[in-house]
This record gives structure tokens, sequence and C-alpha cells, in this order.
């Protein structure tokens, strides 16, 4: 191997490693919209166990949801970019009522969170 292969392939293990660090930041994608007088939250968490998944919420309104999971590579390693663990916080838009009964749904990979709004109520038309 040259001297410039040698460089070109640490050069490309670095990169990948930033990759990865990159994706445990910006992990999970994530919508947020309203229906009636529930917040929908929805995240991609895509290769993670619904047992290692964390979902809380603060006094404060902030979701916090964390995954772990563990990524094994037989033989040698050419790009590992898959994040092992992801972390995201979100200050949400609206408030929660202190004893609010969260529903939380993980299927196919995505993660669902019906969230009830403090002092929102349906009025019905007549």
């Amino acid at each position: 191997m040259t001297f410039m292969e040698i460089l070109l392939n640490e050069l490309n293990k670095q990169l990948s490693n930033l990759n990865k660090e990159f994706y445990e930041r910006v992990m999970p994608p994530v919508d947020i919209y309203e229906d009636g007088n529930t917040l929908i939250v929805v995240a991609d968490l895509p290769g993670f166990d619904k047992n290692k998944i964390s979902v809380r919420i603060t006094s404060d309104g902030v979701l916090h949801i964390e995954a772990t999971r563990q990524i094994e590579m037989a033989g040698i390693k050419h790009l590992n970019q898959r994040p092992e663990k992801i972390r995201k916080d979100i200050k949400l838009p609206v408030r929660v009522p202190k004893d609010a009964e969260v529903q939380g749904k993980y299927e196919n990979g995505v993660l669902t969170l019906n969230i009830p709004i403090e002092g929102v109520a349906k009025v019905k038309i007549e």
C-alpha cells in the first residue's frame, strides 16, 4: 500500500466516525402536530428494540427520547455510520397536564406518542 492509500483509508475512517457522531446528534427525525386536543409526536427509530427506548416529559415541558442498541460487525469494518445511541430533547409547543396519560406505540421502527394538551377543550357546534 502506498502512503497516499494509507492516508486516504485513515481519512475515510475518521470521516465515518464523524458521520456516526453527526447521526447520533440529529437522530431521530421527528414530526409534531396537533390533532384536536392531542399533540402527536412521530419519531423514526429504525433498528432499535422497543425495550431500549426511553421517553419522558419533564415538568417544564421538554420531551426526552433516548434509545440504545449494540451493533456488532464481524470481520474488518469498512464503514460504521449507524448510531448506537440517540438522544433528542424537544421543547414541546404546548402545555401537558401533570397527570396526563401519554400513549406510546412503536411499530415498524416508528415511535408515535399521543400527548394530551392542557387547557384544550373540543367545542361541539350544533
